[in-house]
Formats: C-alpha cells, structure tokens, sequence
C-alpha cells in the first residue's frame, strides 16, 4: 500500500467503506425482500476505488458515476437515509423518489448522478468540463465508467473533445474484469485500458483499485495534474466486484474460486489491518467502526420505510418532453 493519510483521514477512509459495504449489504436484503424495485447494482469489493477516488476530490469538483452509484452518492457526502429512501423510491430519497438505483443525483454535493446508459454519462462529464472551462474556473471532473463502457461510441467522441478542448475532466475507467458477464478479454481487443485514450493524445496510468490508498496516490496525482494543465487525463482502476452485475445476475460466467481469490485482497479488513499494525487503530475501534455503520445503516432503513411515496400527480414532474399526453410542469 502507498502512502499513509493523516491519522483522522484515515480513519474516515475506514469508516466510509465500511458504511459503504453495509449499505450495500442491506440494499441486497431489501430488495429481495421487495422494498426496492427495478435493477440493483451493488459496488460491493469496490469500496477502496470508491473512497480513494472521491477523496481525491475538492468539495468544489465535480463527480459523474456509472449506475453503480449509491456508494458515490454516500462517499461525497449524501447521507445514507437519503439514498435508502432514494432506493425504496420515497419522497426524502436524494431525488424525490424519482430516481431510483441508477440515478442518484446530489447536486448541492456536486455528484452529478449516476446514469443508467452503459457510457451515457461520458458526453455529460466533457460537458461540466467544458462549463468549468467556459467559466474560468479550476474546478475538475471527475468521471468514473465500467470497462465495457469503454468499447462505446461515447468514449472515443467524449475523450476526443476533452483532449482537443483541454478540458479539465479525470476519466477512471473502473476495471471490474466483466462488462456484465463478459470478460474482458472477450469483449476488448485492448485489455490494458489506460492506453485506450492514447491514440487521442490522452496519456493514461493505472492504479490497483483494491488499494484504497494507491488508488487515492494516483487518482489525486492525476486530478492535480488536470487541474494544472488543463488537459484529460485517463485512469485505469483495477478492481472487482464480488456480486454479480445486478441482483438479477445468476454469475454463471464465473467460478466461485475466482471470486474467493479476488475476495482474499478484500479492501476493508485489509486497509484496517494496515491501520492496526500502524498503531492508528486496534481492534475494538475496528469492531466500533463496524457496529456504528450497522447502526446508522438500520436507521436509513426505518428512514425509508416512514418516508412516503410520491403524490400520484407528481408522475408527470421532471419530464423533459410535455405535450397532450404527459401534462405536468418544468422544475
């Protein structure tokens, strides 16, 4: 692992992915107990990619994730009783219950959402870029996409602009080893995707995303060089996920051997080893850590559950295109 943060940081760090984790946990009970409707994708083995990413942020950068996002959403910041009752589509969720999973959206944080269309949210991050860019600011985006997402269109015109603009936007490609449940090698004729930008003049690294530490040295190296240079910037990081794609995945693509392994590098006992073995933590804080983020994440749920579902009538809020058949009013 790479370099140390303060101890407080640290511990934050900790605590952060351990909510994340429960979160996350919780969300897969929910939702097969019916409370959460629609797709579910969970980030869970993530959580060291999640949090070294995202701190490597200032509070004024911006931040556009895949819709994997509900650990996004709570590492910059949104409580985690927002996003349950985003999950159980209530009206206190993050977006009114409008969202759902695949779209949590804080912009008083800046997370500028999670998007369901696999690269869809690739243009969106080139164009807060862009406005950062227009407007004379030094603020960076930050936007993080699967490695399937880096076969579409999407990628090669958004990047292709970053670079010919100079745009001040840090592309993480989040290397999970599937697109879905296609491996990488099946679904990418270049399997080292930090150089996929080059041939747009976009220079690319990689960080193991397991690490939250290395992951947060490279990622904020590289923040900083875009914040400096004005120019793109590409981030391989090397990640798993030890859930399927969705809750609807049967996994049948993988071996439960090669989730076992990956499962031995899990990211949270082994950055709260580091932090034990360095005298920052024992092992009772750990168990504390532990039992707080339970705690917090039980109170998300009874949040949710009191939370009422929208108005009937508020059907026809947010709807980009009005005519005769959707009537209703722009907020």
């Amino acid at each position: 692992m790479s370099g140390l943060p303060e101890t407080e940081a640290a511990r934050e760090w900790l605590e952060t992915m351990t909510l994340i984790r429960h979160f996350e946990e919780r969300a897969g009970e929910m939702y097969a107990r019916a409370k959460i409707g629609g797709f579910l994708h969970l980030s869970i083995g993530e959580e060291a990619t999640i949090v070294g990413s995202t701190r490597a942020l200032r509070e004024t950068d911006y931040l556009v994730s895949t819709y994997r996002s509900h650990g996004y959403a709570l590492a910059r910041g949104t409580p985690p009783e927002r996003v349950m009752a985003e999950l159980f589509g209530r009206v206190d969720g993050c977006c009114g219950g409008h969202g759902g999973s695949m779209h949590m959206f804080d912009i008083e944080r800046r997370f500028m959402g999670g998007y369901g269309i696999v690269g869809g949210n690739l243009p969106i991050a080139t164009g807060i870029g862009l406005a950062s860019d227009y407007t004379g600011t030094d603020d960076v985006t930050l936007c993080t996409f699967g490695d399937g997402a880096s076969n579409q269109g999407t990628f090669g015109e958004a990047l292709n602009l970053a670079a010919l603009w100079r745009l001040p936007v840090v592309f993480v490609v989040i290397n999970n080893q599937f697109g879905m449940g296609t491996s990488l090698a099946r679904h990418s004729a270049v399997t080292d995707l930090q150089r996929k930008g080059e041939s747009l003049g976009i220079p690319g690294t990689r960080c193991d995303g397991m690490d939250v530490t290395a992951t947060h040295a490279v990622i904020a190296a590289a923040v900083s060089q875009v914040r400096e240079d004005r120019r793109p910037v590409l981030v391989e990081a090397v990640t798993y996920r030890f859930r399927g794609h969705s809750m609807a995945d049967p996994e049948e693509y993988r071996t439960k051997e090669e989730v076992a392994h990956w499962r031995e590098r899990d990211p949270i006992p082994a950055f709260g080893a580091l932090l034990e073995g360095k005298g920052i933590l024992d092992a009772q804080a750990r168990e504390q850590i532990d039992r707080a983020a339970i705690a917090r994440i039980d109170a998300a749920v009874e949040f949710a559950e009191a939370s009422p579902f929208p108005a009937a009538e508020s059907l026809y809020e947010d709807v980009y295109v009005l005519d005769q058949h959707a009537r209703g009013a722009y907020h």
